[in-house]
C-alpha cells in the first residue's frame, strides 16, 4: 500500500560552534516546515512549528535543565571555581615568548561589499527584480537575479539609506533571556547578535575575523596556546560606562562558576585555561591544549562587570532576584541596537543607540541602516504567512507547502518577494543504540533501506529538498571526496538484514520477534516526532514502511520540552531530530563521540572518538578534512541516524527591504547578516 500524505551572525556575537549548532537545532526542531524557535530537537529545519536546529517555542526549558540550574543554585556562589588554579605570566614575558601571528581584523560588510562588486553590477535593477515571481525549483534563473539584485548591500557612506527605517520581523518563538550567557534559543542568538557585545565574527564562508568594529589587532602564538586581542577605546556599554577587557575576563570568570548554570555557553569555553585581562584593552587567552578549534572558543559573550558583580553572589541563577528580574527587560548592553520594549510571547523591540556608532561627538563606526527592529512572535507559521501578506510582518521563513502553493499569486507579489539560498540543515531519524531493537547495525541499516525516500522529498517535501548523504554536507569541506551513495528504498534489503539480526516471525502473528533474556520481544517501539505536519507526515510514512515487514513503529508527537527532555535522559526507542551546521565540523563530536551530550542514541564508536580528537589537533586543512571524511564514512557505515534530507533557506521578504544574503548557517547568523538589511530613502 502507497503511503500519501496529505499535501502541504552573527554580527559582532561569535559564540562557540556549538552554541550556533545547538540554536539552529531549537530553531529547526519541528520539521520541514519554517519557523525561527518554535515549540516542537538541534537542527535548522523548515517545519511547521519553527524547527530549524532553533527549537520550537524559546527552545523549551527541559526538565533535566532546571534540576540542573536548581541544584546549582544550592551551591554557594565562588567566583571562578571550576578553574584550576593558574598565574598569568607578565605581559611582557608573554609578548617576548609568544611568536606571535596576525589573525585578520576585518569588516564582513566590507568583505562582502567586494564580493559584490567583483561579480560586476546586477543585470537588472532592484525595482525590476521585484516584479519577477520565483519559481524554484523549475526555474532558478529569477532566484538567483532576485538576490543578485535585492541582495546589494548599501553603498558603505549610507548613500540612498532611509536611517529611520524599522524592519518587523517574524520568530515562532519568544525571548526567552536578554542575559548573553543564558542563551538557548535561536530568538536569543538573534537578539544578542543586534544587542550583544562581541569581537569575533565570520564571514558567509565561514571564516572567522576580529571585528574591525570592536578591536584594534589579535594575534596568536606560534604553538597555537595564545590569543592575545587589543579592544578598541571607544567601546561603551549603553549605561555609558566603557567596555574593558576586564569585562571579558569577569565574564569568562561568571561562565565557569559551578554554581552559574549557562552549559550551552560553557562548552567550548571550558577548554580555556584563564583569561587575563592586563589593562582595559588587552586581553590573553591561555588554552589548555593546542587545537584547531581554539578560535571559536575564545568567542566569549560579554557581561558588564560593573553591573554582574554586585547581583550575582546573591542570584547566580541570573534570574530570580529583583534585581536580574529588572535586568531582563532593561539590560545594559554593548551592541548596536538597545532594547526598548518586551511583550513576553508577543514581541520585543530595539532601538539603534547613538553611543554605539558616535563617540565624543565623533562617528567612530558605521551608522547601523535600521532605527529600530520589531521582532514578532507568531507560533503558527500559516499565521504569520498571513500577517506578512497583509504587510504586519516583513519576514517569514516558509515551509514547503508555503512556497509551493500560497506564494504564488499577484497579491503576494505586491507586497513581497522569495528567494532561497544553500543552508547546512538536515533531519534524520535517531535510533537509540542503548535499546535491544537498535543495538545491531544491522538493523538500523535495515530501517534504512525500509524507508520510501521519493515519498518524502516529492510530497512532503514538495521536491525543494535533497536527500541526505550523512552528517556533513555534501558541499562542506568536510563532506568526503568519496562520499556515500544515498539509500533507496529496497524492502527485500530490509528484511534480508532483519532476518540476519535474528529478528524473524517466529509465531506467525506477522510481526517480527526476537528471544532477548529468554523473553520473546515483538518489534514494537515507538518514533518519538515533532508536533508539526512535517514531522508527522514523515514519522507516518516510517510507520507505513515498517508495516510492511514486520515492523510495529507507533508514531509519538511530542511536545518539544518533553521530547527534549526523553532524548537527554535516553528513555526513547527512536526520535525525529535534525541539526544545523556550525561553523566547524567540530561541532558534530557532541553528537557522535561516546557519552557527549546530545548523543542522544548512545552511540559509541573508539575510532570515531579518536578521529574528532585528531580533527581538533590538525591544523592543516587539506588533512582536517581527510579526518572528517573518515568520520563521515565511518558513521554512514554505522546508520545511528536514517538521514533524511538537507533543505535550504527558504524567505519571504516585504519589497521594501534590501540587502539579504545567506550563509550556511543562514541569513542573520554570520557578518553582516541582519546588519546588511535596509530600506532604501524614498529619493533613491
Amino acid at each position: 500500500m502507497s503511503h500519501r500524505p496529505e499535501p502541504r551572525s552573527t554580527r559582532r556575537l561569535a559564540l562557540t560552534i556549538s552554541i550556533l549548532s545547538l540554536a539552529v537545532f531549537l530553531a529547526n526542531a519541528s520539521g520541514c516546515g519554517s519557523g525561527e524557535n518554535t515549540p516542537a530537537p538541534a537542527v535548522k529545519s523548515d517545519s511547521e512549528s519553527g524547527a530549524k536546529a532553533k527549537t520550537a517555542g524559546t527552545a523549551g526549558e527541559s526538565k533535566a535543565a532546571t534540576e540542573e540550574e536548581e541544584e546549582a543554585a544550592a551551591k554557594p556562589f565562588v567566583l571562578g571555581d571550576l578553574l584550576e588554579p593558574f598565574t598569568p605570566p607578565s605581559l611582557e614575558d608573554v609578548d617576548r615568548t609568544a611568536e606571535w601571528i596576525d589573525r585578520p581584523v576585518l569588516s564582513g560588510a566590507e568583505i562582502l561589499r567586494k564580493k559584490q562588486q567583483d561579480k560586476g553590477p546586477p543585470t537588472v535593477t532592484a525595482e525590476q527584480a521585484l516584479k519577477l515571481k520565483n519559481d524554484y525549483p523549475k526555474n532558478k534563473e529569477n532566484n538567483d537575479i532576485i538576490l543578485n539584485s535585492v541582495g546589494r548591500l548599501a553603498p558603505a557612506d549610507g548613500a540612498g539609506v532611509d536611517f529611520d527605517a524599522t524592519f518587523v520581523r517574524h520568530v515562532s518563538g519568544d525571548l526567552k533571556s536578554t542575559n548573553p550567557i543564558m542563551i538557548s534559543s535561536i530568538t536569543e542568538f538573534e537578539y544578542q547578535s543586534l544587542a550583544g557585545f562581541g569581537y569575533l565574527g565570520f564571514d558567509q564562508e565561514l571564516n572567522y575575523f576580529g571585528s574591525k568594529d570592536s578591536i584594534v589587532s589579535w594575534q596568536m602564538s606560534k604553538d597555537h596556546l595564545i590569543d592575545k586581542i587589543v579592544l578598541r577605546d571607544d567601546l561603551t556599554w549603553s549605561d555609558g560606562r566603557p567596555i574593558t577587557a576586564h569585562d571579558v575576563k569577569f565574564t569568562f570568570q561568571v561562565i565557569m562558576s559551578e554554581a552559574v548554570s549557562p552549559p550551552a555557553v560553557r562548552q567550548g569555553i571550558d577548554q580555556l585555561k584563564w583569561v587575563e585581562a592586563y589593562d582595559d584593552r588587552t586581553i590573553v587567552f591561555f588554552h589548555k591544549a593546542a587545537l584547531a578549534t581554539n578560535t571559536t572558543n575564545i568567542g566569549i559573550p560579554v557581561l558588564p562587570k560593573h553591573i554582574y558583580e554586585k547581583t550575582i553572589a546573591a542570584d547566580p541563577t541570573l534570574a530570580r532576584s529583583a534585581e536580574h528580574s529588572r535586568l531582563e527587560d532593561h539590560p545594559v548592553v554593548g551592541g548596536a541596537y538597545e532594547l526598548v520594549r518586551r511583550e513576553r510571547n508577543q514581541e520585543h523591540v530595539v532601538r539603534r543607540r547613538e553611543s554605539y556608532y558616535m563617540h565624543n561627538g565623533k562617528q567612530v563606526r558605521p551608522k547601523p541602516n535600521l532605527n529600530e527592529v520589531r521582532v514578532k512572535v507568531i507560533e503558527d507559521v500559516n499565521t504569520a504567512l498571513v500577517a506578512l501578506r497583509a504587510g504586519q510582518i516583513e519576514q517569514v521563513e516558509l515551509r514547503p507547502e508555503q512556497w509551493v502553493s500560497r506564494t504564488n499569486d499577484d497579491e503576494f507579489y505586491a507586497r513581497n518577494t522569495k528567494v532561497t539560498a544553500l543552508e547546512w540543515t538536515s533531519f534524520h531519524f535517531d535510533w537509540n543504540c542503548g535499546t535491544p531493537y537498535f543495538s545491531d547495525k544491522r538493523v538500523r541499516h535495515a530501517m534504512s533501506w525500509a524507508f520510501d525516500y521519493d515519498e518524502l522529498l516529492n510530497t512532503i517535501c514538495r521536491g525543494l529538498y535533497e536527500q541526505s548523504r550523512g552528517n556533513f554536507h555534501p558541499t562542506s569541506w568536510a563532506f568526503p571526496k568519496a562520499g556515500p551513495t544515498p539509500f533507496r528504498q529496497d524492502l527485500n534489503k530490509a528484511e534480508d538484514l532483519l532476518d540476519a539480526a535474528g529478528w524473524k516471525d517466529s509465531d506467525g502473528d506477522g510481526i517480527r520477534d526476537k528471544r532477548i533474556d529468554g523473553r520473546l520481544v515483538p518489534f514494537e517501539f515507538t518514533m518519538l516526532t515533532y508536533q508539526s505536519e512535517t514531522g508527522i507526515q514523515t514519522a507516518t510514512l516510517m510507520k507505513e514502511c515498517l508495516s510492511k515487514i514486520g515492523i510495529i513503529c507507533n508514531v509519538k508527537p511530542t511536545e518539544f520540552t518533553v521530547l527534549t527532555d526523553s532524548q537527554q535522559k535516553h528513555k526513547f526507542d527512536a526520535a525525529m531530530g535534525g541539526w544545523g551546521a556550525g561553523t566547524d565540523p567540530d561541532s558534530n563530536s557532541n553528537l557522535y563521540m561516546t557519552n557527549e551530550g546530545r548523543n542522544y542514541g548512545q552511540y559509541s564508536n573508539a575510532q570515531i572518538d579518536e578521529l574528532f580528537l585528531q580533527g581538533r589537533r590538525e591544523f592543516d586543512r587539506a588533512k582536517r578534512a581527510e579526518i572528517y571524511g573518515q568520520i563521515h564514512n565511518i558513521l554512514w557505515d554505522d546508520q545511528p541516524y536514517t538521514w533524511l534530507f538537507c533543505r535550504n533557506s527558504f524567505y519571504a521578504f516585504n519589497n521594501k527591504l534590501r540587502g539579504y544574503n545567506f550563509c550556511p548557517t543562514g541569513p542573520y547568523n554570520f557578518d553582516p547578516g541582519i546588519f546588511g538589511l535596509f530600506k532604501p530613502s524614498a529619493s533613491r
